[in-house]
């Protein structure tokens, strides 16, 4: 099993943008083979920080997820408004930054 945590840092004032297209790829991934869970946080001390926690049940299907439609239609839809983003996939052992 696998984990991802994805953080991104949004522009000021993109957070009802991001709403919609994040709700879709929420739904879609959580539907998909081998996910067993998918969420979104949003950072209590910064209102522009998001971070995705993802738990894989391998690489494999997070290779998979990766071409997902819902998944592009996200990235596609979010990268107006990032200012960053940062993934860590966490292998039982050793921790991959992309």
């Amino acid at each position: 099993m696998i984990y991802v945590l994805a953080t991104l840092t949004t522009k000021p004032g993109s957070m009802e943008a991001l709403r919609a297209p994040a709700l879709a790829c929420i739904e879609g991934t959580r539907k998909e083979k081998g996910c067993l869970s998918y969420e979104l946080f949003t950072s209590v001390t910064e209102p522009e920080k998001l971070v995705f926690i993802e738990h894989w049940e391998s690489p494999e299907h997070l290779a998979e997820h990766m071409k997902q439609p819902h998944l592009i239609a996200w990235r596609e839809a979010s990268v107006p408004h990032l200012v960053s983003r940062k993934v860590e996939v966490i292998h039982p052992d050793k921790v991959e930054t992309r």
